[in-house]
């Protein structure tokens, strides 16, 4: 590994608490159209992209017409009812803050949609801190495939040497190896150690990583371009 340079943030159940609220908005969306589906199947598929949950929990693809209806509906059910009582986890602006302050470029990498992701950042209170930003929108597959980490590294003009992840899932980890970086990992997003095993460190979350930065991957202070 070379040094350092950029950090990329999932955000859903890294940075804010919305993994549940993301579960049980697919859920409700699926009983709408007369489908039930187990929400603990739902909440471990939280992390890959919608077009690879849905499938995985109903055996419907996104791009059927029901698949599209169900999408859509999720998506207005997460936004009206469970957007609006999400909060961010303790010091993740904090911790971003921190990052920025060493020298680090940042950007979200996240299998949300563009819009719902520029709201989860305001949530989280970063949406001034991150240099850019990579959702779905800006990859042809979604997490566990590697597109979204590697659009984020074209998008800070870094290389896999020179970038680490931070996220919460085995999707997150997956996503990143198969680009080539390695990931920080947290546990607020509800995966246990276990489930977590490839990444380089594992973490409460951002607080925790905040308190033990200094003996962590990212330590180092990034030396600033001028």
């Amino acid at each position: 590994m070379g040094m350092l340079k950029a950090v990329l943030f999932d955000i859903d159940g890294t940075l804010v608490n919305s993994n549940d609220a993301h579960a049980r908005a697919w859920v409700n969306g699926f009983a709408e159209f007369g489908l039930t589906v187990d929400f603990n199947h739902v909440r471990r598929c939280i992390g890959m992209g919608g077009d690879k949950l849905m499938p995985a929990v109903s055996g419907i693809v996104e791009e059927s017409s029901m698949g599209r209806q169900i999408a859509n509906r999720r998506r207005d059910l997460f936004k009206k009812h469970f957007l609006p009582r999400i909060s961010a986890f303790q010091d993740s602006a904090r911790l971003v803050s921190a990052l920025r302050y060493r020298g680090y470029r940042l950007v979200a990498a996240s299998s949300a949609k563009q819009d719902e992701l520029q709201l989860l950042l305001k949530i989280a209170g970063v949406d001034r801190l991150l240099d850019a930003a990579t959702s779905s929108d800006d990859a042809e597959e979604s997490k566990p495939d590697p597109d979204i980490i590697e659009a984020a590294m074209k998008r800070l003009k870094v290389t896999s040497a020179e970038a680490v992840m931070i996220g919460d899932t085995p999707y997150d980890i997956e996503a990143a190896r198969r680009a080539d970086v390695p990931t920080i990992a947290f546990r607020c997003g509800g995966w246990g150690d276990a489930d977590l095993k490839n990444a380089v460190g594992i973490y409460d979350g951002p607080w925790d990583l905040l308190e033990k930065i200094d003996q962590s991957l990212l330590a180092a202070r990034v030396a600033v371009e001028t």
